[in-house]
């Protein structure tokens, strides 16, 4: 497998799609984008827009479980989309727990921004999860040492 440097995260949901961009060489996440879903489906179009401009070596997709850490309803949708990414792009895809990642996203807002803009929530919340993600790889690494 290649060297995995530039990421793009993903916060799937039936409406919006965040998108987080991240570096494995800064180990930073940074709120991106967000995509509408129409009749449940993912925004493709945009989604190649932002691959195009990015070139992310690889996706992280968060993957949605109950507190009680089962399987959410959600997540066979979830994981169809992270397969469709695999197959039109070619690239690897990472799943990683989203619980709370929503929660965290609207703690570090100013109070009141989560209501005015949904979208915003998404963004941050692809950035929590793909920030997870780059952390879980520096702590691996680093236990490797």
């Amino acid at each position: 497998m290649p060297e995995i440097k530039t990421l793009l995260g993903f916060d799937f949901g039936e409406r919006r799609i965040g998108v987080a961009t991240g570096q494995r060489i800064t180990g930073t996440a940074s709120a991106l984008a967000t995509l509408t879903s129409r009749d449940g489906r993912p925004d493709w179009e945009g989604i190649t827009k932002l691959i195009e401009e990015w070139r992310p070596d690889a996706f992280v997709v968060g993957m949605p479980r109950n507190m009680d850490g089962s399987q959410h309803e959600l997540a066979k949708r979830v994981t169809r989309f992270g397969n469709q990414l695999h197959g039109r792009y070619g690239k690897p895809v990472f799943f990683v727990d989203e619980r709370l990642s929503s929660r965290e996203a609207e703690r570090q807002l100013a109070p009141g921004a989560a209501r005015r803009d949904k979208g915003l929530i998404d963004r941050m919340a692809a950035q929590v999860i793909l920030q997870d993600w780059l952390d879980q790889q520096r702590t691996n690494h680093e236990q490797t040492l």
